[in-house]
């Protein structure tokens, strides 16, 4: 069976690890257009809670049972290839497909698919665009890769006929997607170890690009992205950037309080607007430009935008502010490449702090040691250094890569083996006016909700 007919022959699927955050909101538009949908999971979570809340059976636990009377079954890429429901779904002749294939499959489901992608700034730019088409009614389904605090989840079933989504690279992912408006942001030199080098990541970012039918928002400043647009057939293209020859450009770009940017958006060279942002980050003036090109593609009033984007106050784990605490201030942060660690920093230096504390947790090792020296430079914009071992995910330390060896080359970086360790250290050694900042792209927000705690346990109460 040819995966682009499954859906239309099939109406019992079922997701293993239905918790996840990309494969929770595919389940909900599936439920919601009508399929019966069953799921397991390994661990309790807020997307699980979501989901059984629309009826939906769960099983804790994988086993060959659970896809009993399923006629599809949905895997995450997370999922071995041994796991006891895709071996009884393969025995019993039940067809599989990975999640990004079932993305693939939903979004062409829907007349608009507008597709972001970038190496750096998906999450924060799709939340936007989302935010942006909810309060102007324009009742979009959304499929975000952190919780979007206006609808308190990271992912929405609307009732239009649009569909906004972020569109990974890794592994070439977003070759299942072909979108009627794609957005890209940024090229830059992540996933070495499945890309190679940096030409060949364009060249998966200009495929993606063929396969976009209407319109291509792409980021003019940036050299990459340019590359991978150039020779574009039937898509429009459309530039933004801080460029006055981009079809958007920002300009009077103006220092504010924390950082909170404030700027002037120009459209073909006529003012359009001015923009006050609620998030700090020049990267984020990028990332919100983006997202005006596309409301005004979609006719949003220029006013309503501009509303929005002044609401929007972030996604979960980017820039997230946790709280102040005996005058230190804890927040957490998604960033695990060196660009995305320089853009954080940077604005963290800018809003004030007597000292900035950068707590970063090295996500994989062939990151780590393929980016090594940039690392160095990123992490050096920081006041004070702390790192957590590196975090494995998918790799094995076959580039006998340390966090000692990062460690060596930051003045005053200190390393700790556990977030206990780290925590303890913190708690002890940050003082008044500081600002903690946790960062990287895994499991380090448990160490802020440490210190957190610790602060609590010693009477410093959230301000």
């Amino acid at each position: 069976m040819e995966c682009n007919d499954i859906l239309s022959k099939v109406k019992k699927v079922h997701f293993v690890g239905i918790g996840g955050s990309g494969m929770c909101p595919i389940a909900e538009i599936l439920l919601h257009k009508g399929y019966q949908i069953t799921g397991s999971d390994t661990a309790e979570s807020d997307t699980l809670a979501r989901v059984r809340g629309y009826g939906v059976p769960v099983s804790m636990g994988q086993k060959a049972e659970n896809v009993k009377g399923a006629e599809l079954v949905v895997y995450s890429a997370a999922i071995k290839h041994d796991n006891p429901e895709l071996v009884a779904a393969r025995e019993q002749g039940i067809p599989t497909v990975e999640r990004s294939v079932m993305l693939g499959m939903v979004t062409r489901r829907f007349k608009n698919c507008i597709a972001v992608a970038g190496t750096h700034g998906k999450t924060t730019t799709t939340a936007m665009i989302t935010q942006i088409f909810l309060e102007a009614g324009l009742d979009p389904s959304a499929i975000i890769g952190g919780k979007l605090p206006l609808i308190g989840s990271n992912g929405r079933v609307g009732k239009s006929d649009t569909i906004v989504c972020e569109a990974c690279e890794y592994v070439d992912t977003f070759l299942q997607l072909h979108p009627s408006v794609s957005v890209i942001l940024n090229i830059d030199n992540d996933h070495l170890d499945y890309f190679g080098t940096v030409e060949n990541t364009i060249r998966s970012f200009h495929k993606f690009c063929t396969q976009t039918s209407g319109t291509i928002i792409v980021n003019g400043d940036d050299t990459n992205a340019m590359k991978a647009v150039k020779g574009i057939g039937k898509a429009r293209v459309v530039t933004y950037g801080f460029q006055p020859t981009n079809d958007y450009s920002a300009a009077d770009i103006q220092p504010t309080q924390r950082a909170h940017e404030k700027f002037s958006v120009f459209k073909g060279g006529n003012k359009a607007t001015d923009i006050s942002l609620s998030i700090p980050g020049k990267h984020n003036i990028y990332n919100a430009l983006a997202a005006f090109a596309v409301a005004d593609l979609f006719g949003v009033n220029t006013e309503n935008i501009q509303k929005s984007l002044h609401a929007f106050t972030g996604v979960h784990r980017r820039f997230e502010m946790l709280g102040d605490f005996g005058g230190v201030t804890v927040a957490d942060d998604f960033a695990h490449h060196p660009t995305e660690v320089t853009a954080t920093l940077t604005a963290a230096k800018q809003m004030g702090f007597k000292r900035v504390w950068a707590v970063f947790q090295p996500h994989t090792y062939s990151r780590t040691y393929l980016l090594f020296n940039d690392f160095v430079k990123a992490l050096g914009i920081a006041d004070r250094v702390v790192l957590s071992e590196i975090l494995a995910v998918r790799e094995t330390n076959t580039y006998n890569i340390y966090s000692k060896d990062l460690a060596a080359k930051i003045p005053g970086c200190v390393w700790f083996k556990t977030f206990e360790e780290i925590a303890d250290y913190m708690v002890k050694n940050a003082e008044d006016g500081d600002l903690i900042l946790t960062l990287g792209g895994g499991d380090i927000y448990k160490c802020a909700h440490m210190i957190i705690e610790k602060y609590k346990a010693m009477g410093k109460q959230q301000a």
